[in-house]
């Protein structure tokens, strides 16, 4: 009686060991596609990637400290530009990395378009913008990365952004922004002369891109003959060619909020980003050069702190201070009248690492 007692306890103690390596094989299994998804998060390897050529130098490598400045994680920066400015790159990147303790690393890389067109491509709306349609086959090790404009910069952590990725489905192979928000000052809607994505159009300034689906749907095979059919009636280059690609494949495209890609037609007027002044800006895209030009003071406000701020200095006396001023000094203006949406995230940023210091 006391042999099968035993025989059957160890029968039972077999049986359940099975079934605990079953459970965690099938469990691992059948989440290997939410496993990949959330890597991207989990590990933090951040990919951001930028097209650089002519005068666009230190806007380019402000943009960068912005977004050194918040992030908590390693961030990896692609820089494709012209070979006269690499050199003046990779000195100042290499000066940051030793006042930061190599918080970053860079790979700066030159332009390469397809062989036979390099010239028209390289001006396509403005120059070397279009250097980002071929980045599946240019950048063939990367899996994902964030694209953004030379005119942008971070008010958030760069992973407020990147955690986007996890958002979408198996089918999106990018993010956007959408043009606007509001029909009657659409442009698209209005005034575009070929295919575009849903009812207003969007804004490629900041895109991310999961390369590897890309790669899949074979996105650089649709640019050429997309280019080469509807050339003249392209106004906004690498963006319309964007757009009519999204149009006729709208499932890939996952759309991102516009405080995302916050640009002057979402307060030049009115404030039409919803929302924006409790959730704040993440991004803030200064193009037609209003980061420079006067005619929006509160975006050269913004740019200005971020110029003249020092990598080593004090982030809260010699940053958040004299950014509070000069968006103050603007609030009599259209865009400056929404200050909590500049501030927010960067106040929310050095507070939480006041707090982690004490």
């Amino acid at each position: 009686m006391k042999h099968k007692c035993l025989k059957f306890i160890s029968v039972l103690l077999l049986v359940l060991i099975y079934s605990i390596y079953h459970y965690k094989v099938n469990y691992s299994n059948n989440n290997n596609v939410t496993q990949r998804d959330i890597s991207l998060i989990n590990e933090r390897n951040i990919v951001l990637a930028v097209v650089a050529c002519g005068d666009r130098l230190y806007e380019t490598l402000n943009m960068i400290k912005s977004a050194i400045m918040f992030s908590e994680s390693k961030i990896m920066f692609v820089i494709l530009t012209e070979d006269d400015l690499i050199e003046s790159f990779a000195e100042k990147l290499s000066q940051w990395q030793e006042m930061t303790l190599k918080k970053f690393t860079f790979k700066i890389m030159p332009l390469k378009f397809p062989v036979g067109d390099t010239k028209e491509w390289r001006i396509l709306f403005k120059p070397c913008a279009s250097q980002r349609l071929f980045f599946p086959s240019v950048l063939g090790e990367i899996d994902s990365l964030i694209y953004v404009d030379s005119d942008t910069l971070f008010l958030s952590p760069i992973e407020t952004l990147w955690d986007h990725f996890t958002h979408m489905n198996s089918t999106q192979m990018a993010a956007l922004v959408p043009e606007s928000e509001v029909a009657n000052i659409g442009w698209y809607n209005r005034f575009a002369r070929h295919p575009f994505y849903g009812p207003m159009g969007v804004n490629s300034g900041v895109m991310l891109m999961n390369l590897t689906k890309m790669r899949e749907f074979h996105w650089v095979e649709y640019v050429i003959p997309i280019y080469k059919k509807y050339k003249l009636q392209l106004t906004f280059g690498d963006q319309d060619i964007i757009n009519i690609i999204f149009h006729f494949h709208p499932d890939k495209l996952y759309l991102n909020p516009c405080r995302y890609n916050f640009r002057t037609d979402h307060c030049m007027y009115m404030n039409n980003c919803k929302n924006v002044e409790k959730e704040g800006i993440v991004v803030l895209h200064g193009s037609r050069g209003v980061f420079h030009s006067g005619k929006q003071p509160a975006f050269q406000a913004v740019y200005r702190a971020f110029e003249e701020f020092q990598l080593n200095g004090d982030l809260t006396r010699d940053f958040y201070q004299p950014l509070e001023t000069y968006v103050d000094l603007t609030s009599n203006t259209p865009c400056g009248t929404i200050k909590d949406a500049y501030l927010i995230h960067i106040k929310n940023y050095i507070d939480k690492n006041d707090k982690a210091i004490e």
